[in-house]
């Protein structure tokens, strides 16, 4: 109330009005005016984890971050501490990539969304975009692997040809060499409904599950994770050469996106901590049973 007819009244006028002293109406200021000690390490918080997505946090992921971080913010009250902060988030804009033809020859939408996938190398997915650099458009195909949503095979090349998406599901099979049953889900783009790719899947037991044509929301994981990619990182950084892309998205991939980047669909961690975390819960469950 001083505070308010202040603007209108002399301050030293409304505290006698009052009964107040105006040392106290003073003091009571300037404890307004600082922030809470907690509330200042919250603010702190906030302005490391803006600085670590490349100013690309949302209030939905800022909350989470905080969480674990151990501090009690819900969404709300991000989005409160981000204003504070004076923290402004940058926006992708979305791209399309060219699909086949209307005579390719198509799989069937095995997966039909379902995305939670309990187990590891059960279903991988997969998609191609692209990236701009001063030596022309840079074409990037990944592999995913739907349990943990970890980034498992990846491959950069200046064609976006049956060759890129065959050397980035080769390295993730490489990599996690998964055992029979195997399912890849991909969108109807030319390089998966190709006969020599087709023809490496069914050389590694592999089933092909396709998307519908021309609905994105059939390989939304991947969807997503291309929009992560190029707002967390492809956007604020223009490339001056192949090289130099290819190791920035690759750094993003192996430092950023598996090892640190919280998923709502890991249980809020980092893909790779996530899979590390439910293999020794169930090497537990295995050793209670056996005991």
């Amino acid at each position: 109330m001083i505070q308010r007819a202040g603007k209108a009244y002399p301050v030293a006028a409304v505290c006698r009005a009052v009964g107040v002293a105006r040392s106290s109406y003073y003091a009571w200021k300037a404890r307004r005016a600082r922030p809470h000690p907690k509330r200042q390490v919250a603010l702190r918080e906030v302005c490391a984890i803006h600085a670590q997505y490349d100013q690309t946090c949302g209030s939905r992921r800022m909350s989470q971050e905080l969480r674990r971080r151990g501090h009690n913010a819900g969404r709300h009250r991000a989005r409160n501490l981000m204003r504070e902060a004076g923290v402004q988030v940058r926006v992708a804009r979305t791209h399309q990539y060219p699909k086949g033809g209307a005579t390719a020859t198509l799989a069937p939408n095995l997966l039909e969304r379902a995305f939670d996938v309990g187990v590891p190398n059960r279903v991988w997915a997969g998609d191609v975009t692209y990236v701009w650099t001063q030596e022309g458009w840079l074409y990037l195909a990944v592999v995913m692997d739907l349990f943990s949503r970890r980034v498992v095979g990846w491959a950069c090349s200046a064609s976006p040809d049956t060759n890129l998406v065959i050397r980035a599901l080769q390295l993730a099979l490489d990599a996690r060499r998964p055992a029979s049953g195997l399912m890849f889900h991909s969108d109807q783009g030319c390089q998966y409904t190709s006969h020599v790719f087709r023809y490496f899947l069914s050389q590694n037991g592999i089933t092909q599950s396709m998307s519908r044509r021309g609905n994105c929301w059939d390989n939304a994981v991947v969807e997503r994770f291309f929009r992560s990619l190029k707002t967390e990182r492809i956007r604020l950084r223009p490339y001056r050469s192949y090289l130099e892309a290819k190791t920035d998205v690759t750094d993003y991939i192996l430092m950023f996106y598996n090892q640190q980047r919280l998923h709502s669909a890991a249980g809020n961690m980092p893909p790779a901590e996530y899979e590390i975390t439910m293999q020794k819960k169930w090497k537990a469950e295995k050793v209670s049973r056996i005991t």
